[in-house]
């Protein structure tokens, strides 16, 4: 279960790396387009709002994403909850058998112990607790892990929803200069953020 969890963690961390390159790739390919359209009577955009794909996303997964009309993230939302889902189940029906062939391995009634599966019938009672108790455990962890998604899936919602205003666009630029340094008294190099307004020029 653990390793389950710590696979679909890092799918839906990808998710968001994923979300910030879309958006940039977005973002600059409408920024080119500016550059040759005419866009005085443009009209403005409606803004996705990050509290209403919160919202959807609460209510029904995935429904925050289609909101913010990244459908590609969808089924990866559906695949973790369904995983979990089955996992529960698988998970819970395996201990009520262990619970029950536990009961019939330790009861006074011989004829018992032909009622315990025979996936189990080679298990002594000591055996049967430790699973009984393991898979019981797993019950948990399975709810716990599909709350913890369901919750991925409503960050991820509201962050995509607000990268959306956010400018990734070309007016952010890195640049790596290669210099001396007065205070380290070295050579070296330097990260240089360049940030320009988005409403630079707007009058």
């Amino acid at each position: 279960m653990q390793k389950l969890f710590s696979i679909f963690s890092i799918l839906f961390l990808n998710l968001f790396f994923c979300t910030v390159f879309a958006q940039s790739t977005k973002n600059s390919t409408a920024d080119s387009t500016k550059k040759i359209a005419d866009t005085s009577n443009k009209k403005t955009e409606k803004p996705f709002s990050p509290r209403t794909a919160t919202i959807r996303s609460a209510i029904l997964p995935g429904w925050g994403q289609a909101y913010n009309k990244k459908y590609w993230k969808i089924p990866i939302i559906y695949a973790a909850l369904g995983t979990t889902t089955y996992l529960f189940f698988y998970n819970l029906n395996t201990y009520k058998a262990l619970k029950q062939s536990y009961i019939y391995k330790t009861d006074t009634i011989p004829g018992n112990d032909a009622l315990i599966p025979p996936e189990f019938q080679n298990l002594n009672a000591n055996s049967l607790r430790i699973y009984r108790n393991e898979y019981r455990k797993n019950v948990d962890y399975s709810v716990l892990f599909f709350f913890i998604f369901w919750g991925l899936n409503v960050v991820d919602a509201t962050v995509d929803a607000h990268l959306k205003a956010f400018d990734v666009s070309d007016n952010l630029s890195l640049r790596i200069n290669p210099g001396y340094s007065p205070l380290a008294n070295t050579n070296g190099i330097s990260f240089v953020f360049d940030i320009h307004s988005k409403n630079k020029g707007a009058k």
